[in-house]
């Protein structure tokens, strides 16, 4: 099968969206297929900063997929002081995946993040008669649509016209249900998956352990987008308060995002200075050597469409400390493979580390069965199996192209939009930080 991959970041950008296309094109090759990747990337300083910039580095897309870079001039214009506009970029994204299938015929197109990209998809499927998959993955199904107008009637109109939707999580998909009234029938379950070759603990002994390399201190590790929707100021308010009880506690923030100074001055206003490592963008390569040298993986997300990172970490061996939010609750069950305390509760956060620290046994009975459940669940070939079924179930099938008669203000259009302000009267403030999507 001939497959156009479309994804709003691929690496260099630091992201779960990266590893999960990576791995998942990685599988289709694998299988025969294929594989076209076609990706969004930011060119601007600003934008650099947060992702990591520029097109997809020839080593780290995989052998067989051909890849095509498209900077996002649209959404980047918000280093010129301008709004973000999505509506060039689909339209740029959509006449290039025209482009590639004149060059030779797509079976299908999968879109990963439903807006802008899944509009960019959903209009190409339309005008050249080859079926949509769209990923929904995170900022997408959480925020967009509640914003403004404009993503309302556009990210309802890829959630029910495209011809499969994908999601990671039963917790996820009730979410955009109850954001936008969508059929829960349209949405394909997939869970998650990790590389459990290369995320794998240093040994058996070193499963669970609250002090691998024998120094006497439990290093806390928070490793991925460093953004303070994923709780990463609440985990250095709760590293302040144990160490305040005298604990040997130390914590690495491992990544890059939007919140990277905010976390060097909370680290500084809370004397947290000689406690606190913060080791800035780290390689895909080298995040096994991130999870190897901690002892405790802790992630205060508010919320995931699946997290890339708990899987890594539960991989390699780590007790795990998150949230019970959406997304994280599919698959981390509170007192069986991993802590869980509410949403910014830091007290809540506090208490789960202390709880942890206090019961060695405790950590290693969690980690233990957190790795067993990820080998046998959370692996590649078994989340492709799944995608795979979807694609196979709409081979040769023409699309849904009725949304196209719908009048302009009821349905996604790639030109003439014009930005509505969102309830509270404001404009969509994914227009002055499309970096929040």
């Amino acid at each position: 099968m001939r497959i156009c991959f479309v994804s709003r970041r691929y690496w260099p950008a630091v992201s779960g969206m990266s590893v999960y296309a990576e791995k998942l094109l990685e599988e289709l090759v694998r299988r025969g297929h294929d594989v076209v990747l076609v990706s969004q990337y930011r060119g601007d300083a600003a934008g650099s900063a947060v992702y990591g910039g520029g097109p997809p580095p020839a080593d780290r897309v995989p052998a067989g997929v051909r890849a095509v870079g498209l900077e996002a001039l649209g959404e980047q214009r918000v280093a010129d002081g301008l709004p973000a506009d999505f509506g060039a970029d689909i339209a740029t994204m959509r006449e290039t995946v025209a482009r590639l299938h004149e060059e030779e015929p797509f079976d299908l197109l999968h879109a990963q993040y439903a807006w802008p990209v899944g509009a960019a998809v959903l209009e190409a499927s339309a005008q050249l008669g080859v079926p949509s998959v769209v990923s929904v993955q995170g900022g997408d199904g959480h925020w967009v649509g509640l914003c403004c107008r404009e993503h309302s009637v556009g990210i309802r109109t890829v959630l029910d016209r495209a011809d499969a939707v994908l999601i990671g999580s039963r917790t996820f998909a009730d979410e955009v249900v109850e954001h936008h009234g969508t059929d829960p029938e349209r949405f394909t379950l997939l869970g998650g998956a990790t590389d459990t070759r290369a995320f794998t603990p240093p040994s058996e002994e070193a499963v669970g352990s609250l002090d691998r390399d024998g120094d006497g201190v439990t290093t806390l590790v928070f490793h991925g987008r460093v953004d303070r929707r994923k709780g990463v100021l609440d985990l250095l308010h709760a590293l302040a308060a144990l160490r305040a009880e005298g604990r040997p506690v130390r914590l690495v923030v491992s990544g890059i995002g939007p919140d990277v100074a905010a976390v060097a001055a909370l680290v500084d206003e809370l004397g947290l200075g000689g406690a606190v490592e913060q080791r800035g963008y780290v390689a895909y390569a080298d995040a096994p050597s991130v999870y190897a040298g901690t002892d405790v993986f802790c992630s205060p997300t508010s919320s995931e469409g699946f997290s890339n990172t708990i899987l890594e970490a539960m991989a390699a061996g780590l007790p795990v400390v998150t949230t019970r939010s959406v997304g994280v609750v599919d698959c981390v069950r509170d007192g069986e493979n991993g802590l869980l305390h509410e949403v910014g509760d830091v007290a809540g956060l506090t208490d789960a580390l202390r709880r942890l620290l206090d019961d060695p046994d405790l950590a290693r009975e969690l980690a233990g069965k957190a790795l067993q459940e990820v080998r046998d669940v959370w692996s590649w070939p078994a989340l492709t199996d799944r995608i795979e079924a979807v694609y196979e179930r709409l081979a040769g099938t023409r699309p849904d192209t009725s949304w196209t008669a719908l009048p302009e203000p009821e349905r996604v259009t790639s030109a003439g939009r014009g930005v509505e302000p969102a309830a509270d009267g404001d404009p969509c403030r994914f227009l002055a930080a499309p970096h929040l999507l």
